[in-house]
């Protein structure tokens, strides 16, 4: 994809295929003959849909970013770097009836799930046509089986465990998804989640991404032991995963997925990553002093956009159909963003803080037609 020297880590600025990390890339993906066999039965278009919603995610952050550049908004979550952790694992789920609690950094669940670009980027702009009515930039949709993710890190878990509680009870077969960092997973709101969703044998999956870092602390100081064995104590089943091979990701959460539709409980995916950026885009600086260079240089070269596109290459997918996909999506991303700052001036009023859809008996009335 074309690189953005004003936006894009300088480690992607000039960004080649490195030949031992393409072929790393395909040999992970037949190391394990159950995962081999879920990316075997992907079509051409198949992977071709998977590039695209790469593409989305990682243009959409680079818009956010021009935003914070041009005096638009003050500040951006950004997951640059962690993409192929959001779109494998939505890949793998059914956006008709299944519901997903992303973190504020998997932009990406929302549009593959239904919801509009230009709503993703009128979140941030707080107009009273975004999702949230201007309410918070941390926006879903029920309606597209989006809840919006909590600023409370950790306590999406025992939400998605009561939303999977409720399709177990039901006897449906649907599943709830979300996303906790490697930082979150201390808090107690993650414990009291997994446990509950283990011990009631709910259809839960629950994503730890492991980007290395919460907030500024880096993961060999605020954790001990080993990660990748954590749900076990739980007695929850889990896969280890590159987070930066989509094709990884998909597979492991396609195998977790019809572990919770055939009735045999939660399922965890621990997938190794790393953010090319700071916490917000207010402290990329502070983010490259907390680590050493090398590390931005080692994890720069597995760009999982970039690793995708060389191994698409191997599959027969040329540069060609590469970049008319490409083109498609930029000016897809460019007509959302403009369509979005043509609601800057609906600034909402301060009554419209209130919720409508609530009752005086404070009941939740008229917000959702699907089932939660």
């Amino acid at each position: 994809m074309k690189r953005y020297p004003a936006f894009d880590p300088p480690e992607y600025v000039q960004w080649s295929a490195d030949p031992q990390l393409v072929e790393a890339f395909a040999q992970t993906l037949e190391r394990d003959p159950a995962r081999a066999r879920v990316v075997a039965d992907l079509t051409p278009t198949d992977l071709r849909s998977i590039y695209r919603d790469l593409l989305r995610t990682r243009l959409h952050d680079i818009g956010l970013k021009r935003w914070v550049r041009t005096g638009v908004i003050s500040k951006a979550w950004l997951g640059t770097g962690e993409e192929a952790v959001t779109v494998g694992t939505v890949r793998a789920l059914d956006p008709t009836c299944d519901i997903v609690c992303p973190m504020i950094r998997n932009a990406g669940a929302l549009h593959m799930m239904g919801m509009p670009l230009a709503d993703m980027f009128r979140g941030y702009l707080a107009t009273s046509d975004s999702p949230s009515a201007g309410r918070d930039l941390h926006i879903g949709d029920l309606e597209a089986g989006i809840i919006q993710p909590i600023s409370h890190m950790g306590t999406s878990v025992t939400v998605v465990a009561g939303v999977a509680l409720a399709f177990r009870n039901r006897g449906e077969a649907r599943v709830a998804m979300t996303w906790v960092g490697d930082g979150a997973i201390k808090t107690a709101a993650c414990h009291e989640g997994m446990n509950l969703a283990a011990v009631q044998n709910v259809p839960a999956i629950f994503v730890i991404q492991n980007n290395r870092v919460a907030l500024g602390t880096p993961l060999e100081t605020h954790g001990a032991g080993d990660l990748h064995a954590w749900p076990a104590m739980y007695g929850i089943d889990s896969w280890v995963c590159d987070g930066n091979n989509v094709l990884d990701v998909y597979a492991a959460a396609h195998l977790a997925a019809e572990r919770c539709r055939s009735g045999q409980g939660p399922a965890a995916i621990v997938a190794d990553t790393f953010r090319m950026g700071g916490h917000a885009t207010h402290d990329e600086r502070e983010a490259r002093e907390t680590f050493a260079d090398e590390l931005f240089a080692a994890w720069g070269k597995r760009d999982p956009i970039g690793l995708f596109e060389a191994y698409l290459g191997t599959q027969g997918v040329g540069d060609d159909d590469l970049a008319m996909v490409e083109e498609e999506v930029t000016l897809e991303m460019d007509r959302a963003a403009n369509e979005a700052l043509e609601s800057r001036h609906l600034i909402p009023p301060p009554e419209q803080a209130l919720y409508e859809g609530f009752s005086e008996g404070n009941t939740l009335v008229g917000l959702t037609n699907r089932p939660i």
